[in-house]
């Protein structure tokens, strides 16, 4: 369609003086956005509630599983909401791993415009599905349209960002993802205010507040995704040298790698084992943190020696707020590590960083058992800070990783594909340790003590994960792109050479020199909320050591 030509890749070309500090900003308005999908459990209590308004209505106990899919008189368990995270993971895979080559070909604004009308249209499905109290419309809704939403905004500024910044790879990706780990920080407090200021005694608010979150959404992603610039082909900061013109490090290559054959490559497969063994490790502590600090320490939390079954209903509300900001603080460690790992391998390399987030994982995990029963909470606390730094650093990191190792051409592409890993890592992590506890209470193990095989089970992983790192080497020669299939990837991309002249063959460059006071602007509209959202979980994590 003509009119919406301006959404094409050779449509976003920067011109010359553009200030790509512009870019990162934009990439941050789009993952704020779609790093709610981490705080949608706010939802959960209310809609259990949604028939019944003040207390949950159950289902009959005979009713079959599909007859409360579709049931209209009785409440929904929360377990059934909580499918919507396995949705958000398995969608957000499939969607990069299926579009991450056309993303590559269609540019970062095309597909931001579509993840703005994906997550957001998500969001107004599932309003309908709450309102008329269907299940299954809000699964499809949000789950499945909003994780394909998910998947696109989450890779579609990496390619750029590192084409931005060649000389900043990982700080570039981590300014970007730490936004993703933060979403929830802004939107869980948001959403809660909303709820409360749409509950009516006959609403809990929270179709409401689905619509009002869209809205709002659609405005920061829109504006996100208009935003992206991609810099001209030949590109590179003033001043800066290519890696391979200073003879650096053999781990980052000047070559290309096509995404059509990555999944024949043994690098690919350990690089992909190695984010699936860490994020596995690392979404099992932070699926169950809350319960896990809760009956680890029982009473101690509030100066009580007594387990947290021998607790009464006050005492457990009181370690219950405990918890709230323990997990708040595990939320405030994962964004910070995503951008203070990242731009760490910047100067000690990828493979250097994934040893350090496994090495010190292994201490870390193998410790924590001795540290539960020795009562050290500080030092449990901030070991379990410390692994959930290096679960959002190995997310922040592995676009730089795949980078080095793959080239710049694809690498949006074959990070969509390596993602499948987060999609398998957020299956087996919560599975993992709900199941291992489960089944060590079931054989009298007490609650206190039944995280210990889970600790050593997640060392085992991670210890796993360090021989696969290990293993990773340079790509062989045969597997990068000849000069013939660079230039006709390059073709197919819509890019053009920084030297050729504006609006040639059809292509317009978007504008060059910006404003400063442009650059101020942009960077306070996701500063300032990303800043708020961490103010208020840093009050509620004060909790934890009062």
């Amino acid at each position: 369609m003509a009119g919406l030509r301006f959404l094409d890749k050779e449509h976003t070309i920067a011109g010359p003086g553009f200030n790509r500090w512009l870019v990162p900003p934009a990439a941050l308005a789009i993952h704020l956005c779609i790093g709610m999908a981490y705080g949608f459990s706010v939802f959960w209590l209310p809609l259990s509630k949604a028939i019944g308004i003040t207390e949950s209505l159950a289902c009959p106990a005979e009713m079959s599983f599909m007859a409360e899919i579709f049931a209209i008189t009785c409440d929904w368990k929360i377990s059934m909401l909580g499918w919507m995270f396995t949705l958000f993971f398995v969608f957000l895979g499939l969607a990069t791993a299926l579009f991450g080559g056309w993303l590559e070909h269609a540019g970062p604004r095309k597909a931001g415009v579509v993840s703005a009308l994906c997550w957001c249209g998500g969001l107004v499905i599932s309003a309908l599905g709450i309102y008329t109290h269907q299940i299954w419309l809000m699964w499809l809704g949000s789950g499945v349209i909003g994780g394909i939403g998910l998947g696109l905004g989450y890779i579609s500024p990496v390619s750029t960002l590192i084409k931005w910044f060649p000389d900043r790879r990982g700080m570039a990706t981590g300014m970007a993802i730490m936004g993703f780990g933060g979403g929830a920080m802004i939107g869980a407090p948001l959403a809660d205010k909303l709820m409360k200021f749409f509950a009516t005694p006959a609403s809990v608010g929270v179709w409401e507040t689905f619509l009002a979150l869209a809205a709002i959404y659609f405005v920061f992603m829109m504006a996100g995704a208009l935003a992206y610039r991609v810099p001209a082909n030949g590109w590179k900061p003033e001043g800066w040298t290519a890696p391979e013109a200073k003879k650096a490090n053999t781990m980052i290559t000047s070559r290309h790698v096509h995404v059509s054959r990555v999944w024949s490559i043994p690098q690919f497969w350990l690089v992909w084992m190695v984010l699936f063994l860490n994020v596995s490790a690392g979404i099992g502590i932070l699926a169950m943190a809350s319960p896990l600090l809760q009956e680890v320490f029982g009473g101690r939390l509030i100066g009580v020696d007594a387990a947290f079954n021998d607790l009464d209903a006050a005492q457990k509300g009181q370690i219950a707020a405990i918890a709230a900001g323990f997990t708040g603080l595990l939320s405030l460690f994962n964004i910070c590590g995503r951008f203070l790992w990242a731009s760490c391998s910047d100067y000690i390399g990828r493979k250097a960083t994934y040893f350090v987030f496994l090495v010190l994982g292994f201490v870390l995990y193998v410790s924590i058992p001795s540290l539960a029963h020795s009562g050290q909470l500080a030092l449990f606390v901030a070991f379990i800070c410390v692994i959930l730094s290096m679960y959002g650093g190995g997310f922040s990191t592995v676009p730089a990783y795949l980078a080095d190792l793959f080239g710049t051409q694809m690498v949006g592409a074959i990070h969509g594909r390596l993602l499948t890993a987060w999609a398998a890592a957020g299956v087996l992590g919560p599975i993992l340790i709900s199941y291992i506890r489960e089944y060590q209470i079931a054989n009298g193990v007490p609650k206190a003590q039944a995280y210990d095989v889970t600790m050593y089970v997640l060392a085992g992983l991670v210890l796993l994960g360090v021989l696969c790192n290990l293993l990773v080497r340079p790509i062989a020669d045969r597997h990068f792109m000849t000069d013939a299939e660079l230039a006709q990837e390059k073709k197919l991309a819509h890019e053009r050479d920084v030297n050729a002249s504006t609006g040639s063959r059809g292509v317009a460059v978007a504008s060059g020199a910006t404003n400063p006071a442009v650059a101020t602007f942009a960077w306070a509209a996701v500063g300032i909320p990303l800043l708020i959202g961490m103010w208020i979980t840093l009050q509620k994590a004060v909790v934890l050591f009062q």
